[in-house]
């Protein structure tokens, strides 16, 4: 992977974290930490169904635009409900030491 992206997903953490308090009539990102986890969750989900159109359609160009703005409004949604890049980064820390199969069969139940 891109070390470049890290860095790129640090800095937009950042900025969003910069906007909040801010204008909303002035900054996008705060007018949508202002709504609240609802409307940060929908436009999530709106981005994120975007995104997955376009990689069914096999659009690469469509689908980094898309993935981009999904990574955007996943992490604005974070902001709004309180969750932290390293609360994220302990998650899948967790989760390195078995498959995807067993971890998805130890969140049943």
């Amino acid at each position: 992977m891109d070390r470049n992206l890290g860095q790129q997903l640090d800095a937009l953490w950042q900025t969003i974290e910069s906007r909040r308090g801010a204008d909303p009539d002035s900054s996008y990102t705060a007018s949508l930490l202002a709504q609240g986890a609802e409307r940060c969750a929908k436009k999530f989900g709106e981005e994120a169904v975007e995104a997955a159109i376009a990689g069914a359609l096999g659009n690469k160009d469509e689908l980094a635009a898309e993935a981009a703005d999904t990574l955007y409004h996943l992490f604005v949604l974070m902001a709004a409900a309180g969750v932290e890049p390293a609360d994220i980064a302990a998650k899948l820390a967790g989760r390195t030491s078995q498959s995807g199969h067993e971890e998805k069969a130890s969140r049943k139940g």
